[in-house]
This record gives C-alpha cells, sequence and structure tokens, in this order.
C-alpha cells in the first residue's frame, strides 16, 4: 500500500501525538485541533484519511462530519471517528451522517493501523475504479464523463472567484476521409497521436484535455482569458502539424490539421452556464470550418 496522508483532528495533542507515532511510520500524518482548523487546512491541502473526534470546544465532530459530508471537495474523503463514548447510539449516529468507521478511546495501536490499513485500501481500490471510469479506453486520456464533472466544478470556481475560464473545442479536420482511405487502425494510431500530443502540450496548472467524442477533443483552461486561450490553441494548431502525418485526401493539407473554437467567460454577452459556455466554443468551431478548416475562432 502506498504511504498515505492523514488528517487528526483532536483537541488533546496527546491523543494527536499517539496517533501520529503510530501512523507515521507509513504515512504522513498531520493533526489540528478543532473543526475550524480542519476545515482551515482542507482549504489549502489534500488529505486521503480524516481522523475525527467527537466532543471538541467549538463545532462538535458530528457537525464537522455533516459539514464534510455536504461539500463536494471533501464529499469523498473517509472519515473514522475516535471517542470516548462507547455508545452504540452514538456510533450509530456517525455512520448514519457518513463516517467509514468508529473507533473507541482508550485506543490499541494495532486496532488504530488495521482500520486505517482498512479503509484506505478500500479508498484506493475506489480511486481505481473511478479513474478507469473517467479515461477513454482508445486514447488513454480523460473523457466526456469527466470532462463534464470537471468543466462544472470549474465553472463553479470560476463564477464564485470571479477568475476567467475558457474552453477550446477542437476537430481533426476530414476524419472520416482520413479513416476511409488509411482504414480504421490507422484511424486509431491518428487518434491516439494527436490526444498525447494535446495533453503532452497543455500543462499549465489546471488545464486539461480530454477526448470529447469521435475526432473531436476539449481543453479547459482555468484562469485563462480570451489571449491566453487564443495563444494556446495557435500553439496547439502548430504543434499537431508538426507530426506531420500524412493526410493526401485533405482538401487543405498534404497532412493532418485541425479546427477549433474558442470562449471565454467572463466576455461579451457573458455565458450563463457551463453549458452556454460550451455552445460558444462549438460555434465557433462551426465558424472554422465554414471558413475552410485548419484555423481557429473565437466566439465571443
Amino acid at each position: 500500500m502506498r504511504s498515505a496522508r492523514i488528517l487528526v483532528v483532536d483537541d488533546d495533542e496527546l491523543n494527536r501525538v499517539v496517533l501520529e507515532k503510530t501512523l507515521s511510520p507509513k504515512h504522513k500524518v498531520f493533526g489540528v485541533e478543532s473543526a475550524e482548523a480542519m476545515f482551515e487546512w482542507l482549504a489549502t491541502n489534500s488529505v486521503d484519511l480524516i481522523l475525527l473526534d467527537i466532543v471538541m470546544p467549538g463545532m462538535d465532530g458530528y457537525e464537522a462530519l455533516r459539514k464534510l459530508k455536504h461539500d463536494e471537495r471533501t464529499q469523498p474523503i473517509p472519515v473514522i471517528i475516535i471517542s470516548a463514548n462507547d455508545s452504540l447510539v452514538d456510533e450509530a449516529k456517525g455512520l448514519e451522517l457518513g463516517a467509514m468507521d468508529y473507533i473507541t478511546k482508550p485506543f490499541g495501536s494495532a486496532i488504530v493501523r488495521a482500520r486505517v490499513k482498512n479503509q484506505l485500501t478500500i479508498k484506493q481500490k475506489n480511486d481505481l475504479l473511478e479513474m478507469l471510469a473517467s479515461i477513454d479506453g482508445l486514447t488513454e486520456i480523460p473523457n466526456r464523463r469527466y470532462f463534464d464533472e470537471q468543466l462544472s466544478r470549474e465553472w463553479r470556481r470560476s463564477v464564485r472567484a470571479g477568475l476567467p475560464l475558457s474552453v477550446v473545442l477542437i476537430d481533426i479536420d476530414f476524419f472520416k476521409r482520413y479513416n476511409d482511405h488509411y482504414g480504421h487502425q490507422r484511424g486509431d494510431e491518428c487518434l491516439k497521436k494527436v490526444a498525447s500530443t494535446l495533453v503532452a502540450n497543455c500543462q499549465r496548472g489546471s488545464d486539461f484535455v480530454a477526448r470529447y467524442g469521435g475526432e473531436e477533443f476539449a481543453a479547459v483552461l482555468p484562469g485563462s482569458e480570451e489571449g491566453t486561450a487564443m495563444a494556446l490553441a495557435q500553439k496547439l494548431k502548430r504543434v499537431i502539424e508538426e507530426l506531420n502525418v500524412a493526410h493526401i485526401d485533405s482538401p487543405v493539407a498534404d497532412h493532418v490539421t485541425i479546427s477549433m473554437g474558442v470562449s471565454t467567460y467572463p466576455g461579451f454577452g457573458d455565458a450563463q452556464s457551463e453549458s452556454q459556455l460550451i455552445e460558444r466554443a462549438d460555434k465557433g468551431l462551426y465558424k472554422a470550418k465554414q471558413q475552410g478548416r485548419n484555423t481557429i475562432v473565437f466566439f465571443a
């Protein structure tokens, strides 16, 4: 099992020290003294598992657990409750609120290690299944499901923080002709080559590229304004041409080229949702095709 990041939330410093010593040989353990400190820590840090005390000054563990499970960012984090109360009613309450396990104090080191190991094993398997469900089988880059989920998150974040967000829709020019001329096996190889090249050249911060469908790809560029998005689109157009993948049946070039539509929030006539942002990028892509392909159109 790989090393995990574990957060211990307990107002008793001795408990935090004991748990850190119990788990730190295999894992990286962090400690905070309150639920309020936990949320402040989670705002800038990631974690694989939380060990949460129930009775603490201020916000108690139950309220903290309820808040964790109502936030989409922290909802997937497994939580083990650690409490001096061995009441079955309290244990049931914690499990009903979303805790994965319940350990009573005083706790034995072997029990803590075993239960932590169990939860981390489950999480790693779930993470793997989630990853596999989000990857396109042919190109091995994120798929449409992942794209939709991440764009929705980035849209909400952009609106909330007042940050720009750009989307680029990318289409391989005359790909049906490519398949008809070279065959579907060569077509698959072309898709994989284009996908890996797009991903390799779109690695700024939280930028990502996904397969949108068929011969279409999409890039999401959080924090990018129109100028930055257009500059990246120009770069992507250039690197695909530099692959020099032969396409002798294309009317625009003797090699594979791409057309792109770009849209940015905020902009003229601001989009009111992520679907409208995609719709504008799609209109830009449509215009790029109308203009002869192998080009880029920004749609405001």
